[in-house]
């Protein structure tokens, strides 16, 4: 399989299928598109309803509105050594315009959505890469540090569509998970409950060009380990 990406209307085509995994982990991450991969499209799709259905907020996933894959530019999916999907996150690609931006339908309503949307404003011209959707199943192997590798995709998602910026909407829950790769969660806006009140959302942003000191030196090797694996430069494995 040859990966098409287009950024900015140019077609960037990898020589490989990209990936990343660490050995012993019984899991690898496939990078790919729903019309590349339509199986794993489709799987994908039925863990992230699962996911989300089992905490009643599946009208975030919108698994309907996006199941042509008209709206993925980019699949991120966490496969088994038996090829079963257990994990996964998509993008739609690089934002062209502020409103374009899913995350801040959080916001909508909020008092401080015009300063979530100028966030977006300003960081446009250096590349702006959102992420969602994102889980990982219950029974997936290694689910520590299959969910520590999932933290990281906003930052291979940035690099592999030439934008300096990851974006995401996280809960208040998983902010440790987030920060720990790298995301700076935005004080200066208020959180808000979306999708209901049991939840306290928050815009967590990465930026590919500044180091975050939230990041360990473990997190910086394994981050450093899958995007040589994803560009095609020989690194040596990474402990857990």
């Amino acid at each position: 399989m040859t990966l098409a990406v287009v950024v900015n209307g140019r077609s960037r085509t990898p020589r490989r299928t990209l990936r990343h995994g660490s050995p012993g982990s019984g899991h690898q991450w496939i990078v790919t598109t729903p019309g590349a991969e339509p199986d794993l499209w489709a799987e994908y799709l039925d863990g992230a309803e699962r996911s989300y259905g089992a905490h009643g907020v599946e009208r975030v996933a919108a698994v309907d509105e996006i199941a042509d894959g008209a709206t993925t530019a980019l699949l991120f999916a966490a496969v088994t050594d038996e090829g079963r999907v257990v994990g996964g996150i998509r993008t739609a690609g690089v934002l062209a315009h502020a409103d374009d931006a899913a995350a801040l339908a959080a916001w909508d309503g909020h008092p401080e959505r015009a300063r979530a949307r100028a966030m977006f404003e300003e960081r446009l011209s250096f590349g702006v890469v959102e992420l969602k959707t994102g889980w990982v199943a219950r029974d997936a192997p290694d689910r520590r540090r299959l969910t520590a590798s999932l933290a990281r995709t906003p930052l291979h998602a940035a690099l592999i569509l030439g934008a300096r910026y990851g974006v995401g909407a996280g809960g208040g829950h998983s902010l440790r998970m987030w920060t720990a790769s790298g995301g700076v969660v935005a004080r200066e806006l208020a959180p808000v409950p979306f999708p209901d009140e049991r939840y306290e959302t928050h815009l967590v942003w990465w930026d590919r060009w500044v180091s975050s000191t939230t990041v360990t030196e473990h997190e910086r090797r394994a981050l450093d380990a899958e995007t040589a694996q994803l560009v095609g430069v020989v690194s040596p494995a990474v402990a857990s």
